[in-house]
Parts: structure tokens; C-alpha cells; sequence
């Protein structure tokens, strides 16, 4: 069964999913602590959606970005310990560009909750639906006869439609969404469908940095897109295809595997 993170891993660089599949066998803690990083977002955004209860239309937009903030700095230490206490190697960079994307989407937030309570004549916890939709996070997805598995971040239900949202901390393009998020989304919307007996026609790319989630139609050259990375991921990981070098001078020069893809 083929894991959507190896789909993104391969949009990424082919030969990174290569060397991690059938060359570097020591056991790392990276998607581990990817995964752990994203369940501290999604936990700073459920405690944002309770501190928006007791907000009222009559407040300051400094009020407003006081009481979302309440806790946060706390919280967000205190999971940084855990992290440490797993044995996983969390950089204080990490942290700190957690904090720094948070307060910042805490200000647009009060922005945006003061415009939409004065407009309303509504306090906070009568318009949370608007800004929190009902959804399900880190919903683990998967189908025997796609022989595919993930971990999709959030599906928002509205009116009973299922959304598939994908919580980006990287920096986005200057319009749409970059190729590999778009197929990890379609992935998801494919696996939503057969879970929920539904059909998902948009899905969203939330890139945090900016706080604007944008969306993603799944129209049927997406979906072929999706199958043809199946098809080349299975080339690598079950019949151990070498993919050939993309060299990408930014991407390369990061990258753990640099020495490796040269000396090949």
C-alpha cells in the first residue's frame, strides 16, 4: 500500500524517495516529528476557536488579539518539551516559526472577526461556524483496492460536503498552489470519496505563512495526474526503478543526500 507521503516525497525528488526506500536504512525521525509539528498546529488552531467564544462585537481589535492569544505561548512550550522528551531533534527555529506564523494569523483573524462582527451585529461565538467549519482533523484515510493511505490534516463538512484541506508552513506560489500539493490534495478527495460515499469536487491548500487557503478543483486531468505518480512511485518502491537526477540548486544543496546523488 502506498503511503500519499511517498506521493509528496517523490513529487519532491524521485531520488530522495529512492535513496529512503532502498539505500538509507538507518531509522530517522523526520515524518515523525512532521507529524507531531502538524498536531501542535491543529491544537493552536482548536484553542484559537475556544478563545473566540468570549469575544464580543464591542471589543478593540488589540482586546480580540489578546484573548486568541490567551494560552497560546504556553501551550505551544509545553508541547515543544513533550517533542523533546520523544526523543525527536526539534530546532528552536522550528518553534520560533511556529509562534511567528501563529501571532500572525492571530492579527489577520481579529481583523477579520471585528469586520465580520460589526457587519453582523454579532458577538464572536455566534459567527465561529464562519471562520471554524465543522471538521474532522488528521482523519487517517484509506482504500485496499487503491492500495493507497494518508493522513489527511482537516476535512471540513459544509452543508454535507466534504472539503480536503492540506496546512502548508511553506512559502506558496505567486497564484494557485504548487504541483505536489495540488496531487497530495487530489489523493485525499479520491480517498474521501470512497470513505463517504460522496464526491469532492474542490479541495484547499491552507499556506499558513500568509493565512490564505486556496482552492484546488479536482477535474479529471488532476486525478490522471495523481495516477501517473502512482504509477512511477510504485516503479521505485516495489520494482526499485533508479529515477533519474532533477537538479534543483536550492533543493540539492539542503539536502541530506547531496554527497550520495553526486558520487552516483
Amino acid at each position: 500500500m502506498i503511503n500519499i507521503s511517498s506521493i509528496k516525497l517523490h513529487m519532491y525528488c524521485p531520488m530522495k524517495l529512492y535513496i529512503q526506500t532502498h539505500v538509507d536504512k538507518n531509522e530517522k525521525n523526520d515524518y515523525q516529528l512532521s507529524i507531531e509539528l502538524k498536531k501542535l498546529k491543529i491544537d493552536i488552531q482548536d484553542l484559537i476557536q475556544k478563545n473566540m467564544r468570549k469575544i464580543k462585537k464591542d471589543m478593540s481589535i488589540l482586546e480580540i488579539e489578546r484573548i486568541l492569544s490567551n494560552n497560546i505561548n504556553a501551550y505551544i512550550e509545553s508541547t515543544a518539551d513533550t517533542i523533546k522528551s520523544m526523543d525527536l531533534s526539534i530546532e528552536p527555529s522550528q518553534i520560533n516559526e511556529i509562534i511567528d506564523d501563529t501571532y500572525f494569523n492571530i492579527k489577520i483573524n481579529a481583523i477579520k472577526l471585528k469586520q465580520v462582527m460589526s457587519i453582523l451585529d454579532k458577538d464572536a461565538h455566534a459567527i465561529k461556524d464562519m471562520f471554524f467549519p465543522n471538521s474532522m482533523y488528521s482523519y487517517l484515510l484509506k482504500d485496499s483496492q487503491l492500495e493507497l493511505i494518508g493522513i489527511c490534516d482537516k476535512i471540513e463538512i459544509i452543508d454535507g460536503k466534504y472539503y480536503p484541506i492540506s496546512i502548508k508552513s511553506s512559502n506558496p506560489p505567486l497564484k494557485g498552489v504548487w504541483d505536489e500539493n495540488a496531487i497530495e490534495l487530489v489523493a485525499y478527495a479520491i480517498l474521501i470519496e470512497e470513505e463517504f460515499d460522496t464526491e469532492v469536487y474542490v479541495g484547499f491548500v491552507n499556506y499558513e505563512k500568509i493565512g490564505d487557503k486556496r482552492p484546488v478543483i479536482m477535474d479529471v486531468n488532476l486525478r490522471k495526474g495523481l495516477f501517473e505518480v502512482i504509477r512511477e512511485v510504485k516503479e521505485i518502491t516495489e520494482n526499485k526503478k533508479l529515477p533519474k537526477i532533477r537538479k534543483n540548486v536550492k533543493k540539492c544543496e539542503n539536502c541530506e543526500y547531496n554527497e550520495i546523488c553526486i558520487k552516483d
